[in-house]
């Protein structure tokens, strides 16, 4: 491993079009300085393929959840099978869970009842959360605001100044990616105010790869073009980049030992 380590802190390469390519994955990012990668669940269909890889691939750390786009009518049947998981198995995380109201609405109320219940299983297993909020950052703002004391990352950040002060002042993280090198995306300014205290890196692998792969497949050695271009915004040296970001993420999610 190199001596300068980043941490994907959200990669989903238990899905199917990485299954084969697992070992050349993690070559890659070895090489590119991306140590540890985190694993965020989606539901119980994939739940067994997170369990798989994180068994296969100590470095990669696993989650526990359901994933707002995978709320239907059926959601508390779902949120038994995440339970019974939490109760199972070691989990660095609930998430991804939230809110998300920009392809279906039909199920918003549920949305909001899961997205509850799963924080009392974070606060009750001493947990924190991975937030997803796709149109719908300032309503899952309102709710993480309902509970002093939880800790969590409102992953894939794309909000305001205002909102990532907020979520900062109660004490939550932002998960920053491929979007932060997207031209007009406007996240650049947000970052530059903030500065590296509340910020950890992550790729959403097989989504949202960032310049110059944009529109292509991502993985976690593309970290390292987030990282770059977190050296670029902030004005600090990739050394210190990788030190904070590295640092926030081990305090969030407690990786202190792990791998």
């Amino acid at each position: 491993m190199p001596a300068m380590e980043l941490i994907d802190t959200h990669a989903h390469l238990y899905l199917p079009e990485f299954r084969e390519r697992w070992p050349e994955l993690l070559e890659r990012a070895t090489s590119a300085g991306v140590g540890r990668i985190l694993l965020p669940a989606i539901d119980s269909e994939t739940h067994d393929a997170v369990l798989e890889l994180a068994a296969a691939h100590p470095r990669c750390l696993p989650m526990m959840g359901l994933h707002p786009c995978s709320v239907a009518a059926n959601w508390e049947d779902e949120l038994a099978v995440v339970r019974r998981h939490l109760e199972a198995h070691r989990f660095v995380a609930v998430g991804e869970i939230g809110l998300d109201f920009y392809w279906d609405k039909t199920f918003t109320h549920q949305q909001y009842a899961a997205f509850h219940a799963q924080i009392a299983l974070a606060l009750e297993q001493d947990l924190p959360i991975a937030v997803h909020s796709r149109n719908a950052t300032a309503e899952a703002i309102e709710v993480v605001r309902q509970y002093p004391g939880l800790r969590g990352v409102f992953h894939c950040f794309g909000g305001t100044l205002e909102e990532a002060e907020a979520l900062i002042g109660m004490g939550f993280y932002l998960g920053i990616g491929g979007v932060l090198t997207f031209k007009n995306a406007g996240l650049d300014k947000v970052v530059s105010a903030i500065g590296l205290g509340n910020v950890i890196l992550e790729t959403d692998a097989p989504y949202l790869a960032p310049v110059p792969f944009r529109g292509k497949r991502n993985e976690p050695s593309y970290l390292r073009h987030v990282a770059d271009k977190l050296t670029e915004v902030t004005g600090k040296p990739l050394s210190e980049v990788a030190e904070v970001t590295t640092a926030n993420a081990v305090r969030l999610f407690r990786l202190e030992g792990r791998v």
